[in-house]
């Protein structure tokens, strides 16, 4: 029986997926997915209770169902055509006209000024990463060769870090740059471009080594992934071993009743490509990615280098705003008054829109990539920019933690304990981690953001670098590359190593009590009745006879009455007969007044209490 996806059947009844969900939801189908499958019959029955919703006739809905209806546009790409010749410009966006201020001076973290779902619909920016050898070139690559946006304007003749894919009409931002290590150092410079990941997964090899590590790094981001399950035309290729392996790392495919969307390719080939870019642009619609042009410009570096004859060039992507020739522009500490724009296929163009990706010339000098684009409005305040940039004291790199004592002495009010952990050894990695995973600490959350075998990486280091807040990569059996060495020195990450697992559990405990504070239990001493009460001046006496334990003066007290605690304080004073005493043990009687409480009635239960330190072995 054929299975049609939910996005297929809102085309058909000219919804967007987004649209049509939400209706299925109030109509009783909740929680489907825009690439879940139905079969003819559920088909039949959603176009039917739509047509019912919304008051066509029975008619229309078998039209629709048989597919006679005009297939409707998901949505229109506005953001992503091209302005024709002559065509009116958007409205000028802000320009800033004075003294960058602090709060988005060039070089600093990127802070959105927008509003998430403003503007037009946009083009999506989209990275693609994992193994080594499992065809992330080879995929993009053949995107471009087969769907390659604007291919007579000059056709590939300089190729730029990202290109445009377009699939009829609707254009795809790819990043050219593939592999995990590019994908988060630009979020470790505080630059997220990316929208959507696509994680490429070798059919004849499985989920690898760097697949896990790719997979970390997408989660770490927060971006939807896409699985590309590549090279199914090899003979030995194993789609239910790559879909078994998936699983086993938290992504499970639709086939298994999961939610990760996967697409069997073959990039060699050219197979099922154009499958891939309808999930992407699925994907885009439910993610409604919009930018507004009218905005005030942000853009990001993704490449940057000199080229011979050229001078200073730059990749960057519009998130919003317009970026056009002869605008001054400042990225960090170099500026210029853009000559030129190019797009992904080499083609002169005199403007980038939000979702585009152009290559920049005319900056004085190479900008670092993750660096923000910021439009000013002249020359004399470019510089002003640079200068004020320039001015500022460079900040040097913390001192390394060298043990986790050191770490939670340099960061404040932990509350979230993420780490990076390398082993030496798979059964060495699982063993660690259980042990991390497994310790419990109130008031401090310990989740291993990524684990794998090998030594410390660069890439482990600049994945402990982006996240909001410290994090520790720990080594057990294993000893960092000179590489991540260098970059844990300058970007101030913490390395810790250990050789016995006990050695590590044990230091963790220690520190984090520690770092925690002491932990305490509340002990009862004893318990009063009241079998009377009595006005004084400072307030009201209970008349109590000590039935359990001790009452002692100095711990606090907790009134009882039918089952309910109706007041906790301290003890005010505690007598007996005419003496004031500091405690009075069980079988006597005593009077005891509360502090700021004088609502006591006969029959109350007093129960005493304090807190002890707990000591920890």
């Amino acid at each position: 029986m054929a299975r049609t996806r939910i996005y297929e059947i809102a085309k058909e009844l000219g919804l967007s997926s987004k649209e049509l969900i939400e209706k299925l939801a109030d109509l009783g189908m909740p929680d489907l997915k825009a690439a879940n499958s139905v079969d003819d019959d559920e088909h039949g029955l959603i176009v039917h209770m739509i047509a019912d919703a919304e008051g066509e006739s029975s008619t229309a809905a078998e039209e629709a169902l048989a597919g006679e209806t005009q297939l409707a546009e998901v949505g229109e790409d506005t953001a992503s055509a091209k302005p024709e010749k002559g065509a009116e410009k958007a409205a000028e966006a802000p320009i800033i006209d004075g003294p960058i201020g602090e709060e988005r001076a060039p070089g600093s973290t990127l802070e959105a000024k927008h509003h998430e779902g403003e503007g037009d619909p946009r083009p999506p920016v989209v990275s693609v990463l994992g193994h080594i050898d499992h065809g992330k070139t080879t995929l993009l690559d053949a995107i471009r060769e087969s769907h390659l946006a604007d291919r007579e304007a000059g056709g590939i003749t300089q190729g730029i870090a990202a290109y445009q894919a377009d699939l009829e009409g609707k254009r795809i931002t790819f990043i050219d740059t593939p592999g995990h290590a590019a994908f988060t150092g630009m979020r470790a410079r505080g630059a997220q471009v990316t929208d959507i990941a696509i994680l490429v997964v070798a059919a004849d090899d499985g989920v690898m080594a760097q697949t896990v590590e790719a997979i970390d790094h997408i989660k770490a981001a927060g971006v939807p992934m896409i699985v590309a399950i590549n090279k199914i035309d090899k003979a030995n290729a194993d789609l239910n071993k790559v879909i078994s392996d998936l699983a086993q790392h938290g992504l499970t495919p639709e086939a298994w009743g999961g939610d990760t969307i996967t697409v069997e390719v073959s990039a060699l080939k050219n197979q099922n490509i154009e499958e891939l870019l309808e999930m992407i642009l699925l994907v885009a619609e439910m993610e409604d990615l919009r930018g507004d042009r009218k905005a005030e410009l942000e853009a990001v570096i993704i490449e940057s280098h000199v080229a011979t004859g050229r001078g200073p060039v730059a990749t960057a992507i519009v998130k919003y705003g317009t970026l056009r020739e002869k605008d001054w522009v400042v990225a960090g500490t170099t500026s210029g008054r853009i000559k030129a724009l190019s797009d992904g296929a080499g083609g002169r163009v005199s403007e980038a829109h939000p979702g585009e990706a152009v290559e920049i010339l005319g900056f004085d000098d190479v900008p670092s990539v993750g660096t923000p684009v910021v439009k000013v409005k002249n020359q004399a305040v470019a510089r002003k920019a640079v200068q004020k940039d320039d001015a500022k004291p460079k900040v040097q790199a913390a001192k390394r933690p060298m043990t986790l004592e050191d770490f939670f002495q340099e960061t404040e009010e932990v509350q979230k304990l993420q780490v990076v952990l390398k082993a030496a050894t798979t059964g060495a990695l699982e063993a660690a981690r259980r042990e991390i995973e497994g310790m419990d600490f109130e008031g401090l959350e310990i989740e291993v953001l990524s684990a794998g075998v090998g030594d410390i990486s660069e890439s482990d280091v600049i994945l402990a670098g982006t996240v909001g807040g410290d994090c520790p990569v720990i080594g057990f059996g294993v000893k960092a590359d000179s590489k991540a060495a260098r970059v844990a020195e300058r970007e101030g990450v913490a390395l810790l190593a250990y050789e016995i697992i006990y050695d590590l559990v044990d230091e963790l405990t220690k520190t984090v009590r520690r770092a925690l504070g002491p932990e305490y239990r509340e002990a009862e001493l004893g318990v009063a009745e009241v079998r009377d009460t009595f006005k004084v001046p400072a307030g009201v006496v209970a008349g109590c006879f000590v039935a359990d334990g001790r009452i002692v003066r100095r711990g606090s007290i907790r009134v009882i009455r039918e089952g309910e605690t109706v007041h906790e304080g301290e003890i005010a004073s505690l007598r007996r007969f005419e003496d004031d005493v500091r405690e009075v043990q069980s079988g006597r009687e005593c009077g005891i007044r509360l502090r700021d409480f004088d609502d006591v009635r006969i029959g109350d239960r007093l129960v005493v209490f304090e807190l002890e330190e707990i000591v920890h072995e």
